[in-house]
């Protein structure tokens, strides 16, 4: 099918994920006709007096009304309209937290834009009770019926963005204010907690929130959980952990009173275990409440726990709203203002809030980009003709397809040293044998690891590679991670998807064999012949550490390293067969591979 989509639909680009058998009504989908009106620093007051300052964007027109798209977040709304082209993360300029949109795009098709600074943010009044703290999501309410009665708009408002501005509106759905007719969460997390303690191990990249967000007056939401007396004895608690006293970064943030220092990461030290305090900030507790269509985008991120938790919402039965689901493209592809889904965005908005039927729901729910083949379409996820393939860590560094065949076999071993007292990170690598034909992997993956450690908890993680011919590595999950005293839920378990109860530590007994089940972020993927599979296992982040400026280091450090010297033992014979569980596709029907527009 070929189609003049700059004359039909007044688009720019054939969009790669677009189907010619499902993609339809182009000639009705919103055009660039408008002009863009700016109105800034325009304020508006919430339900209880606070007043909060808003960018507007609208077409320049006042005969018409329009549905108006909400962008929000803590990262302050006048950086989002600035004009400096597509900037990608190996720039010097790069700034994650431009993630509101493109706005000219949506404006000159025919919606309004806002921005706003929230309570605390920027020029608004109010605290800032740190990331998508419940008064938050209760704002977003009240700025969206706000937007619903402005003169230009015509009552139909949805939410747009990535990243913050992504995973906070699952959470504002949730409260259901009357106008919000649909979402698209371009990038999502479900569960808070493991945002932040992924597999229970803590890591500084949510000190990131610190510099990004531009508070005027930051408030540690735990000041209004606990009185001064409870909270100044919690404080000091938390410094009784040798992994956090050590570190002079954290003293700083919970010796200060009153506690206005790096208020959000207070509240982040102070709840080391899942809990209300995260409960209130993940969306896997609200699917229930929300009324409205869902669209969830995210990439193969090897960075931390990104597309599994998309999987995880779009199979809950209680998120019983129409729904989408698709996996784009690799994290290292982001160029920000992010313009990869502008299309799919627009025919999702024009469906939803404009009555055009853009042939989106057609289409079979999920959409996936397979690293080295193409995009197609998937009904269920795991996909149903999975074969769970066990590559068995083997000694030498060997990853066979095989379990040893004996038993008794002598463990690996590992050192993890402080980093009060050694800048060397020690790790174990095994690696398959080269493939000799192309085999593709999708779906979700598991480490069982039989490890023996001589303390009463320690840090598990987990990489897994793609060694080209050249010997060169290409990450493919960054890391999986496990707290070692946080443990298994057998009855919630799945292949592929470990459940561990992280509301509590039980102390691991010093030299005795366990089975750790690790979970590793999904992927999509063809290892191509000449290629090997590698995972690689670690106490902490070396790539993290090597990523470091000598101006200040703990915000690069990820996981947080324990503080005493831990030797693991790492089994992987007959009788303890470690081994990473993978999801095999031998083949998938043509069909469903998407028949591309040109």
């Amino acid at each position: 099918m070929r189609i003049d989509l700059q004359e039909t639909a007044g688009l720019d680009r054939v969009p790669p994920y677009w189907d010619s058998r499902y993609t339809k009504n182009l000639e009705q989908l919103s055009k660039p006709i408008y002009q863009v009106k700016e109105e800034r620093d325009v304020w508006m007051t919430l339900r209880d007096g606070t007043k909060i300052c808003v960018d507007i964007f609208r077409p320049d027109t006042e005969d018409e009304q329009f549905p108006a798209l909400l962008s929000w977040a803590a990262y302050g709304k006048t950086i989002q309209s600035m004009k400096r082209g597509t900037i990608p993360p190996s720039s010097l300029l790069f700034d994650h937290s431009l993630e509101a949109g493109d706005i000219d795009f949506y404006v000159k098709r025919g919606y309004g834009f806002i921005i706003p600074d929230p309570r605390g943010i920027g020029k608004s009044e109010g605290e800032f009770y740190g990331v998508y703290n419940p008064q938050e999501q209760e704002d977003v309410y009240d700025v969206i019926e706000w937007m619903a009665e402005l003169p230009w708009c015509d009552g139909n408002v949805a939410m747009n963005g990535y990243s913050y501005f992504g995973i906070i509106q699952m959470l504002v759905a949730a409260q259901q204010p009357p106008h919000l007719k649909c979402i698209m969460p371009l990038s999502f997390t479900n569960d808070y907690y493991q945002h932040g303690y992924y597999g229970g191990v803590g890591n500084t990249y949510m000190s990131i929130y610190w510099e990004l967000s531009p508070a005027n007056n930051p408030v540690a939401w735990s000041t209004k959980l606990y009185d001064d007396k409870e909270l100044q004895q919690k404080m000091a608690d938390r410094l009784q952990d040798p992994d956090i006293a050590v570190n002079s970064y954290f003293a700083k943030i919970l010796t200060t009173w009153p506690p206005k220092y790096h208020t959000f990461y207070l509240d982040y030290l102070l709840h080391p275990h899942d809990g209300p305090f995260w409960e209130a900030r993940s969306a896997k507790s609200m699917y229930d409440k929300v009324k409205v269509p869902v669209y969830m985008k995210c990439g193969w991120s090897p960075n931390g726990r990104w597309s599994a938790p998309a999987f995880e919402a779009f199979n809950n039965e209680s998120l019983n709203v129409p729904k989408r689901m698709a996996v784009m493209e690799a994290y290292n592809g982001l160029e920000l203002p992010y313009r990869f889904m502008n299309e799919e965005s627009l025919r999702w908005y024009d469906h939803w809030l404009k009555g055009v039927d853009t042939g989106i729901m057609d289409e079979p729910p999920i959409k996936l980009n397979i690293i080295g083949a193409g995009y197609r379409y998937e009904k269920e996820w795991p996909l149903a003709r999975t074969e769970w393939r066990k590559l068995y860590l083997r000694s030498f560094g060997k990853l066979r397809w095989e379990v040893d065949p004996e038993g008794q076999v002598p463990p690996d071993s590992l050192t993890h040293l402080p980093p009060n007292i050694s800048t060397e990170v020690k790790t174990l690598t095994y690696t398959s044998d080269i493939l000799t034909r192309p085999m593709e992997f999708t779906g979700p993956i598991e480490l069982h690891l039989f490890a023996a450690i001589d303390a009463e908890d320690a840090n598990f993680i987990v990489k897994l590679w793609d060694i080209l011919p050249g010997g060169s590595r290409l990450p493919v999950s960054r890391w999986g991670a496990l707290r070692a005293s946080h443990k298994l839920d057998t009855e919630k378990s799945l292949p592929g998807r470990p459940v561990h109860d992280h509301t509590q530590s039980v102390p691991v007994v010093h030299g005795e064999i366990s089975e750790y089940v690790i979970e590793v972020n999904p992927i999509g993927m063809v290892f191509g012949p000449g290629h090997r599979i590698e995972i690689e296992i670690m106490s902490a982040d070396p790539f993290e550490h090597q990523q470091n400026s000598w101006t200040g280091k703990t915000g690069f450090m990820g996981p947080i390293p324990s503080a005493n010297t831990i030797h693991y033992k790492i089994y992987r014979d007959a009788d303890y067969p470690s081994y990473i569980l993978m999801p095999y596709i031998r083949e998938t029907p043509r069909d469903q591979w998407l028949q591309p527009m040109d």
